[in-house]
Formats: structure tokens, C-alpha cells, sequence
């Protein structure tokens, strides 16, 4: 894990979260060993309370041709690091939630990842605008260290929430915390709000204990 870069010195262009700053490049921090990308046996796949009560299943070539999307969005790191106006492209979670609908009792998805990593979000946040499964990050395809082949991106909450490495979604009628969640972080992490860690938690805000 590599610590962040100091401030740039730089006055960002518009405003950040509370207690966030620009860095030099774009940091690098992860969980663990970065996984060797295996494109002849990698999958995506969405399971749990889909609205067959099947698994859907997509090869790395078929992932490749689902239809792409592309916004500009943030990215903020609960270690107070953020990076404005990125520009992303890739495949939407409403693309996903279009080509494998859920029940309509599900509320939030767990989105899994290598080595078992995990991260859950609402189904609000998992449909937002600019919600993806990035490939690409301005213009160019994301770095094995970043999140090749695929990591999602959710823009408008913590970094932890955008999974790297991703290989799949689970639809979910209740929430429970994912990896870092049950490891003290926030459930929900609004960094406007500055949701750092699972003690400012208020009700309704996280899955009973």
C-alpha cells in the first residue's frame, strides 16, 4: 500500500468534501496482492435475488461488447485524498440492472471482487447517473494497480465503494456490511457529509448488529 501523495499546492477548481485536498497523480491503495488478469476463464456474474432466481453470466469478451457509458465524476478517497472530473467509461450499473433485473424486494447489492473482497451499496447509489463498472479512465484503460479489468466507480461516495478487481453483484433484500464496512468504516459513505467511519452512523443508516 503506498501512502498518498502530499498536496499539490494547487487550489482545486471547485469545491471538495470536508477535509479532502489534491494530490500529485492519482495514489495508489489497495487491500492485499493486485490479482492477475486471466481473460480466458474471468466472469461477471449477478446472483442473489434476481428476478428469474437465476445467475446471469457474462464472459470477459461479452462483457467487452455490453453497451458502454461514459461520465465525469469525482474520486474521493476516506484517506482525504480527491480527484476531480475524471472521465470514465464503461458499462452503467443501470445497464447491468437493465440486462439482469432484480426482484423488486432488493435494496442494496454487494459488489464482489478478488479474493473475496467486498463492498455494499443502496440500490440508489448502485443506480446513479454515473454509476459504473469502469474499463477506462480518461481515454486510457485502467492500470492492474487501479482496478484492471474492471472496478466500479460510485463518484459520490468513498473510494472503499468503488470496488477493484470486481467479478460480480449480488442482488441483496437487506443490507449487511461488506469488507471494510464490518471492519469499522461507514456504511453508507457520503464524503459531503464526511461518513468516515461506522460510529457517526445514525439509524437507518446501517443493517441491524
Amino acid at each position: 500500500m503506498s501512502p498518498p501523495d502530499e498536496p499539490s499546492g494547487k487550489p482545486p477548481g471547485k469545491p471538495l468534501p470536508p477535509g479532502q485536498y489534491v494530490p500529485r497523480g492519482w495514489p495508489v491503495l489497495h487491500y492485499g496482492p493486485v490479482p492477475k488478469f486471466r481473460p480466458d476463464s474471468w466472469d461477471f456474474r449477478v446472483f442473489g435475488a434476481t428476478e428469474s432466481g437465476g445467475q446471469h453470466r457474462w464472459t470477459w469478451e461479452e462483457f467487452e461488447r455490453l453497451p458502454r457509458a461514459r461520465a465525469v465524476g469525482d474520486f474521493h478517497c476516506v484517506t482525504k485524498f480527491s480527484i476531480p472530473d475524471n472521465e470514465w467509461e464503461g458499462v452503467s450499473g443501470s445497464t447491468v440492472v437493465e440486462l439482469a433485473p432484480p426482484h423488486p424486494d432488493v435494496t442494496h447489492v454487494m459488489v464482489w471482487a478478488e479474493y473475496g473482497y467486498s463492498a455494499n451499496i443502496r440500490m440508489s447509489d448502485f443506480l446513479a447517473d454515473k454509476t459504473m463498472f469502469a474499463t477506462h479512465r480518461n481515454g486510457e484503460r485502467l492500470t492492474p494497480d487501479h482496478g484492471f479489468p474492471v472496478r466500479l466507480v460510485v463518484p459520490h461516495l468513498y473510494a472503499w465503494k468503488s470496488v477493484k478487481w470486481v467479478r460480480g453483484v449480488e442482488y441483496m433484500v437487506r443490507d449487511r456490511r461488506g469488507f471494510w464496512e464490518e471492519r469499522g468504516y461507514h456504511n453508507v459513505a457520503d464524503p459531503w457529509n464526511e461518513q468516515r467511519y461506522s460510529y457517526q452512523e445514525e439509524e437507518g443508516e446501517a443493517p441491524p448488529h
